[in-house]
């Protein structure tokens, strides 16, 4: 060798943290070179079988993604979350309101959800925590989905006529309202 031509450095030997930093970092770069195929692979793997060269509507797909699509199309996102909220009323409301209010309609023009409460004692109980009910709905459902509850007390005896009524008379709705 001349002495004009430099030595050749001396790597020190790697232990333990810098030895596993360079193994981490030479297996990053492998896995970027295999990056392209193996992210190509994945997409042929997620769209399954398919009924030609491209994706169309009679591809197999999963349930839930065929009952999504269906919602979408047809444009009940709406029903389809009262009608959650209607399955999971307990959860809402409590399980001792959910066992004496049911709700019993939503009607989404007027963003009206109607209750219907087994005593009176109950349904002045759901008409106080209305608003914080209308607030918890909208925070499920979507800003302003609910804007109203309405509150059904208890039916009435049924209003029949006999013997002991007056002509003309109600019975004792004429107190009542």
């Amino acid at each position: 060798m001349s002495t004009d031509e430099p030595a050749p450095k001396k790597t020190p030997e790697l232990s333990g943290v810098d030895l596993a930093r360079v193994a981490l970092r030479a297996a990053k770069e492998q896995a970027r070179a295999r990056g392209d195929a193996a992210q190509q692979k994945k997409q042929a793997r997620r769209g399954g079988l398919r009924s030609g060269a491209r994706a169309d509507g009679r591809d197999p797909m999963a349930l839930g993604a065929a009952i999504n699509r269906l919602i979408t199309e047809r444009g009940w996102e709406t029903p389809a979350a009262v009608g959650g909220v209607m399955g999971r009323w307990p959860q809402i409301v409590g399980e001792d309101l959910a066992k004496h209010c049911v709700p019993q309609r939503y009607d989404e023009d007027e963003r009206v959800l109607t209750v219907q409460c087994d005593s009176t004692a109950w349904a002045t109980q759901l008409r106080l925590l209305a608003p914080q009910l209308v607030a918890r709905l909208n925070e499920d459902l979507g800003h302003g989905r609910v804007r109203l509850i309405k509150v059904h007390g208890p039916g009435g005896p049924a209003r029949r006529f006999g013997p002991l009524r007056a002509p003309g008379s109600t019975g004792p709705g004429d107190t009542y309202g």
